[in-house]
């Protein structure tokens, strides 16, 4: 599969786009995209946030094609440098001078010859360790060399701040940096040796700017300034995330990722329809207002609001039932519990978690739930071993539980255990063998091992494992959604656009499909009206698909339009669902800010479309 470089995934790159819900369950086709775009320069490659929940197998096709991007360049191998240290400029002929302190003839040279004797006499200083006298040398240099000459003079202030560089002096490097690209505005060893001061000095903003117009001078072929560029992006990304997320509004999403979320379950109490003893015997009336429930129960009104898709009076009816300590509190803590995780708020979900948990005498598959949405928190949050051992509790305490599988098998193509995922799913369609979901996730399992491990017949086998899945449930929007992913790998191009059809005329409320079929014309047909006109189709159908408009802002990162782009990923950063979400948005804001900022002081820009 041809694949984007990494560190240019943030200022051009669509790469990777969008994340999962990060609140556990969900389907794929409600996930993140990973249709690689060959040959298009993109931007400063952030990680992907390991999220768990919707979208959690598109997240390893994402994940492994950006650690394949960090491993190669357009022509198949990034240039791995070492680190620039050595001041620079060949030694000039001096006369007389076979060591430093031998004697010379400088009066007989010219200004710039006894200025460029100053230099190579502190070039030699410099190899010998001895980085004050080369600091004189090199001032000496400077103040010799003609103000006309600009390369020379650049050269000389770029070398004493390497000089400086070593005797850890970061202000003072990035004075001399400054003075040097002044002089020589395109000069990369300067602008680099600026960009690692400005990271020593806690200059992020400056720092990124600086990398960013090495990697465009570059070609995005060195590995260490995209390295570098890689740092301060999530660095930055991290910071702004925190402060944001910490005083956000919390956001309902869209009702088709809510049933998508719900759909994910099968052994969830609280996703399934009111009990008829739950409603009262009489008909809707004619204006076709919802059944009334027989009890004053927060909970029976809140289970009465998912049926109408009234999802943001549930929380609060919840919080009824569970004040009043209702009959219904262990249901009621478990329902606000998986409402707070959707609307992004997991502090607020944990205590709810917890304490169905901890109730011995709640239901089992109530517990049992709990431990599967506490445990996929837990790996949104970065925490694999409380992840795990939640899942592992679930299947303890609820063994015939096909729902902990499930997910679980999930869990484990994220840890790149890939025989423990299959085995998960095999155990869950053992106990539900009517669960297309877990079929068609098992087979991209399969089809992810193959090809890791590069084995064509298994490869093959998998492939032929998609085909025998969805002609065995034609009704699972996943296994056409899968299906397409492994095909667009493969390159099969037209086949792929045939399963996402399939999709969508299963789906149609379903925007990430369509974003993933934009992303597919891109590729394929290097269609960008298209593949634009699709994406735009995702955002009318929902106009909360962060996916969506991520997608849009890197694309038009790729052509050059940076304040659109901008403002594509800010919507995004309003609609995430989780902090290292909204973490990773930001990163591919700001190297879209950095490319502005670079393209006003040097006029310098990456390919576009």
């Amino acid at each position: 599969m041809a694949a984007s470089k990494p560190v240019e995934a943030a200022m051009v790159s669509a790469a990777g786009p969008g994340s999962g819900s990060g609140v556990g369950g969900g389907s794929a086709t409600s996930g993140p995209g990973t249709g690689s775009l060959p040959r298009w320069q993109l931007a400063l490659a952030v990680g992907t946030p390991l999220l768990l929940g919707a979208g959690a197998l598109y997240l390893w096709s994402r994940q492994r094609r950006r650690r394949e991007t960090g491993a190669r360049g357009d022509s198949g191998g990034l240039k791995r440098n070492s680190e620039r240290k050595t001041p620079e400029g060949r030694a000039s002929p001096a006369p007389g001078s076979g060591h430093p302190d031998g004697p010379g003839t400088h009066l007989e040279m010219n200004l710039l010859d006894r200025a460029q004797a100053a230099k190579n006499k502190g070039n030699k200083y410099f190899k010998a360790g001895k980085y004050e006298q080369a600091i004189q040398c090199y001032t000496e240099a400077i103040s010799l060399c003609p103000t006309e000459k600009n390369v020379d003079l650049s050269t000389f202030y770029q070398n004493r701040a390497a000089a400086f560089e070593q005797l850890q002096k970061w202000k003072e490097v990035a004075q001399d940096c400054t003075k040097a690209v002044e002089l020589n505005p395109k000069y990369v060893k300067a602008l680099f040796r600026r960009a690692k001061a400005h990271e020593k000095l806690d200059n992020k903003k400056e720092c990124l700017e600086d990398v960013t117009a090495v990697c465009i001078l570059e070609g995005f072929q060195n590995q260490q300034s995209m390295l570098l560029a890689d740092k301060v992006l999530k660095l930055l990304g991290k910071e702004k995330a925190k402060e944001k997320y910490k005083n956000r509004e919390p956001l309902m999403p869209s009702p088709q990722f809510i049933k998508s979320y719900f759909s994910s379950f099968t052994d969830d109490i609280i996703s399934q329809p009111m009990l008829k003893g739950e409603k009262s015997d009489e008909d809707k009336d004619k204006e076709g207002e919802a059944l009334e429930v027989k009890e004053n129960s927060g909970y029976l009104k809140a289970k009465q609001y998912m049926e109408e898709e009234n999802y943001d009076k549930i929380i609060s009816e919840c919080s009824k039932e569970i004040d009043a300590q209702g009959k219904y509190m262990a249901e009621a803590l478990l329902l606000r519990a998986t409402f707070y995780l959707l609307i992004g708020n997991a502090n607020a979900a944990k205590p709810d978690l917890d304490k169905v948990i901890s109730l011995q005498e709640a239901n089992v598959k109530l517990r049992a739930n709990a431990l599967i949405k506490r445990g996929s928190m837990y790996m949104q949050q970065q925490q694999p071993l409380l992840s795990t051992q939640d899942f592992n509790m679930a299947a303890d305490i609820d063994p015939q539980n096909a729902d902990v599988y499930h997910h679980r098998g999930q869990l484990k193509i994220l840890l790149d255990q890939v025989e423990e995922a299959v085995a998960d799913f095999d155990e869950c369609i053992r106990l539900r063998p009517e669960s297309a979901l877990a079929q068609a996730q098992k087979c991209f399992a399969l089809y992810r091992q193959a090809y890791t491990g590069n084995n064509s017949s298994q490869i093959q086998a998998a492939m032929k494992g998609f085909e025998e899945v969805i002609k065995k449930f034609p009704r699972c929007a996943e296994g056409y959604a899968l299906y397409a992913q492994a095909l667009t790998d493969q390159q099969q191009f037209g086949k792929a656009d045939e399963m996402y059809d399939k999709c969508i005329n299963l789906e149609p409320d379903n925007a990430t499909t369509y974003v993933h079929k934009g992303l597919l014309q891109l590729q394929w047909k290097q269609d960008l009206d298209k593949g634009l006109e699709l994406i735009s189709k995702a955002i009318e159908i929902d106009n909360k698909c962060d996916f969506a408009y991520e997608t849009m802002g890197t694309i038009e990162v790729q052509r050059g339009n940076m304040e659109k782009a901008i403002d594509m990923f800010n919507k995004a950063i309003n609609l995430a669902k989780s902090e290292m979400e909204m973490a990773h948005l930001y990163s591919l804001c700001d190297a879209a800010h950095a490319q502005t900022e670079v393209a006003k002081k040097y006029g310098l820009k990456p390919p576009t479309l």
